[in-house]
């Protein structure tokens, strides 16, 4: 049999690629997300419009690089709730991360002008979160709880957060990562410095979210506010009508009263007669007063109820944009 010799140096080679094997598939199972990631960024042929969102947030580049490996959708057509589903009515949905993909729902109204930003940006988080490891997700979810107790008080959010835990179970802490990244400006310096990832300027975003809620918020104090006006108007009116429909029965008994004692020569003297007259007459002036300021409550009624309307007109039109259910339907190109 023939025996072949190998060298020290052949099988020190062959130690040598067999670890440098080993290393590199550990490598590739260890970072198999962002080649994939990477891959598809190289793949994904992005638009200006794509990224003017996510540039106007304050994302950095590895955060944009999350953004491009979502392969975001700008879609305004009835294909948007396709791949976004709407669970519940009472919510509007303007983006959603699903199959690792960013849908977002393309909202032109200069009105809400960072909407589209702040979902692209939101959605953007959602895959960052997906790439943290168990063990930082655990280490994020305690600096998120705390801030999310700092706003135990706020309505807007434990309604959100209740929404959530309905629609989407057991995405607490992502949904947390989203919210407070894109909405809360003062949060601690730990959770800043991890939003820092994929931030350069993380109040931009902030400050879109808040230029554009404020848009619903001030319709919805205007709203109020008008409502309360006219409750207060309604029972004034009221009030003061039937004070004014009691008096005037009195007044008007009081008046013919007056007049038969008159006609009938029961006032011994003028005095007498000028005096009982002035009484009345005093009455009839307050009734009238009354009566004024019924009416003037009334106009002013009818034009606070004009101006509530128009303001539940204008709340109504903001609400359809932002509702993709009223999207229409994508354009459909014929075959040739």
């Amino acid at each position: 049999m023939l025996q072949r010799k190998y060298s020290k140096a052949t099988v020190l080679l062959n130690v040598i690629i067999c670890v440098l094997l080993l290393l590199v598939s550990y490598s590739i199972i260890v970072n198999r997300q962002y080649i994939i990631d990477q891959i598809t960024v190289w793949q994904f042929q992005s638009t200006s419009q794509l990224d003017n969102l996510v540039d106007r947030s304050g994302v950095n580049d590895y955060g944009k690089f999350l953004y491009h490996a979502s392969q975001p959708n700008l879609d305004a057509t009835q294909t948007f709730n396709e791949e976004c589903d709407r669970i519940e009515n009472t919510t509007s949905i303007l983006g959603c991360y699903k199959n690792s993909r960013i849908y977002i729902y393309d909202i032109s109204d200069a009105q809400l002008d960072g909407i589209r930003e702040v979902t692209a940006t939101h959605e953007t988080l959602h895959a960052a979160y997906e790439r943290l490891s168990i063990s930082d997700q655990l280490k994020i979810n305690v600096l998120l709880d705390a801030e999310y107790s700092k706003l135990a008080g706020n309505k807007d959010y434990t309604d959100r957060m209740a929404f959530y835990a309905r629609t989407e179970p057991g995405e607490r802490d992502n949904e947390l990562h989203s919210v407070i990244g894109t909405e809360i400006a003062d949060i601690s310096p730990e959770l800043e410095t991890y939003y820092s990832k994929y931030f350069s300027n993380r109040q931009k975003v902030v400050s879109l979210n808040t230029k554009y809620s404020s848009v619903f918020i001030n319709l919805k104090n205007k709203a109020n506010a008008l409502a309360t006006q006219l409750n207060a108007l309604s029972t004034s009116i009221n009030s003061q009508s039937a004070e004014y429909n009691a008096e005037a029965i009195i007044l008007n008994k009081d008046i013919a009263t007056f007049n038969s004692k008159a006609s009938s020569g029961g006032f011994t003297s003028t005095s007498q007669f000028n005096y009982e007259r002035a009484i009345l007459s005093s009455r009839v002036a307050t009734a009238n007063e009354l009566r004024d300021s019924v009416n003037n409550d009334i106009a002013t009624y009818a034009a606070t109820l004009k101006e509530y309307n128009s303001i539940a007109t204008e709340s109504k039109t903001l609400y359809n944009t932002i509702d993709s259910t009223l999207a229409p339907a994508p354009s459909v190109t014929p075959s040739t």
